[in-house]
């Protein structure tokens, strides 16, 4: 089966591997949201499409899922906690973010190890560093004047598999899966 303009064939999932917000780290990330100056053009995030990505795998066909769930599930990291301290506008994808200036250690093993498990089943991921943000406005043609970032902590305590649907107005993430991270590192 072939694509066709309107995207890829039925048969293929967007998928990526993501941190969703607890409800204090969403009222967080709104209020960081309100704090942004108003600039013609941007799109803001809506507060259910608002991640952390851990690993974006990309199109793959339907029949590679379990494949992808049992990587999800063989995770055994230790749940961490965020400080997001700053905003930051990226030119080239034209977005504004909420970031964390300190990949906290177990964040960078669950982000190595995930690369790891994927690599081994030959996905080809980007970026090739972490870099711990949550984007918060899409389609920023110009850098605004940002503000001094309000800092707030995220314990992020489960990791996600998502699936993207981006053939609407705005992109649609589902849940395929969630796995609870570990509490105690030495556990690991």
């Amino acid at each position: 089966m072939t694509a066709d303009a309107a995207g890829p064939p039925p048969d293929t999932l967007r998928l990526f591997f993501a941190a969703l917000p607890d409800s204090a780290a969403a009222e967080q990330f709104g209020a960081a949201v309100r704090a942004l100056p108003s600039t013609p053009g941007a799109r803001l995030v809506p507060a259910g499409n608002r991640h952390l990505t851990v690993a974006f795998v990309g199109a793959v066909p339907a029949s590679q899922l379990p494949e992808l769930v049992a990587i999800g599930h063989s995770q055994r990291a230790a749940a961490f906690s965020l400080r997001f301290d700053v905003y930051e506008y990226w030119p080239k994808p034209e977005v504004v973010v909420a970031a964390a200036r300190v990949v906290p250690p177990a964040l960078a093993r669950l982000w190595e190890q995930l690369h790891r498990d994927l690599a081994a089943l030959h996905y080809a991921l980007t970026p090739k560093r972490l870099r711990p943000h949550v984007t918060l406005a899409r389609k920023v043609a110009q850098a605004p004047v940002l503000q001094a970032m309000s800092p707030f902590d995220w314990r992020v305590e489960a990791l996600s598999l998502l699936r993207s649907d981006t053939s609407g107005v705005e992109s649609v993430y589902t849940v395929v899966d969630t796995w609870p991270l570990l509490y105690d590192a030495e556990k690991q």
